[in-house]
C-alpha cells in the first residue's frame, strides 16, 4: 500500500474535503488510513485534522504536527506568533506518522510555494517525503494555468502525480465543462470532478469520495 499526498492549487481549494474522503473511504474498507496535516495555521477555529477525524467518526484518522494562531503561511504564522517552527520537526512528524498509519494521506496547506518554516516550502516536503500528490484545483475559469503549473512544479521535483480533482464541479459554463477534457490533454493525467459540498457536514466527504478513482493501491 502506498501513502499519498494531497496537494492544492491555493488555500481553500478543497483538500480536506479530498482527504477526509480518501481516508474515510480507505477506512471503511478495513484499512487503517489516517490524514496527516504538518502543521495548522488560524487555529482556532480552523482544523483540518479535525474534520478528518469527524467525517470518519474516529478520533485515529486525523493528526497534525502543529497548530498557530494567526491564519498565515506556516512560516509567517511562527513569526507573527514569536513561535519557533523548524522544518525538520515537521517534516520528520510527518515521516513517522505516515510510516505508522497503514496508509497515510498527507494534507498540503495552501499551494505548493506557500513557506513552511526555515525558507522549506511545502513542495519541498512532500518532495522531501517521497509520497506521490493529487492535485485538487477549481472547476472554473483560470484553473487550466494554476492547475498546470502545480503538475509542472512536482514534476520537476520527481513527485509522481496520480491525478487532478476538479472540486465543486457543476459545469455551469463552457469554461467548467470543457476544463476536464482540456487539462488531460495538458498535463497527461486524469482529471476527476466533485461536486460542491457542505463543509457543516464532514460526514458527507467520505460519500462524495466513492466517485474518486483509487488513487492509493490497496491489493
Amino acid at each position: 500500500m502506498s501513502n499519498i499526498a494531497v496537494v492544492g492549487t491555493d488555500t481553500g481549494i478543497g483538500k480536506t474535503v479530498v482527504t477526509a474522503g480518501l481516508v474515510g473511504r480507505l477506512r471503511n474498507e478495513g484499512v487503517d488510513a489516517v490524514g496527516v496535516k504538518p502543521c495548522q495555521t488560524g487555529h482556532p477555529p480552523d482544523d483540518d485534522a479535525g474534520f478528518v477525524r469527524e467525517a470518519c467518526d474516529d478520533e485515529a484518522a486525523g493528526v497534525c504536527g502543529r497548530y498557530l494562531g494567526p491564519a498565515l503561511a506556516p512560516e509567517v504564522a511562527a513569526d507573527e506568533a514569536d513561535e519557533e517552527l523548524s522544518y525538520d520537526e515537521v517534516r520528520d512528524f510527518c515521516a513517522t506518522e505516515l510510516d505508522a498509519a497503514e496508509v497515510g494521506v498527507l494534507e498540503g496547506i495552501g499551494g505548493l510555494r506557500v513557506p513552511l518554516a526555515e525558507g522549506r516550502e511545502v513542495v519541498d516536503l512532500v518532495a522531501d517525503l517521497g509520497v506521490p500528490a493529487v492535485v485538487v484545483s477549481r472547476s472554473g475559469l483560470g484553473t487550466l494555468n494554476h492547475t498546470a503549473l502545480t503538475v509542472e512544479a512536482l514534476e520537476r521535483r520527481d513527485v509522481p502525480v496520480r491525478g487532478i480533482v476538479l472540486n465543486e464541479y457543476e459545469g455551469a459554463s463552457v469554461a467548467e465543462r470543457t476544463n476536464p477534457a482540456v487539462l488531460e490533454e495538458m498535463t497527461g493525467h486524469e482529471v476527476a470532478t466533485l461536486p460542491p459540498s457542505d463543509l457543516s457536514d464532514p460526514a458527507a466527504a467520505v460519500d462524495l469520495a466513492a466517485d474518486l478513482p483509487r488513487y492509493v493501491d490497496i491489493a
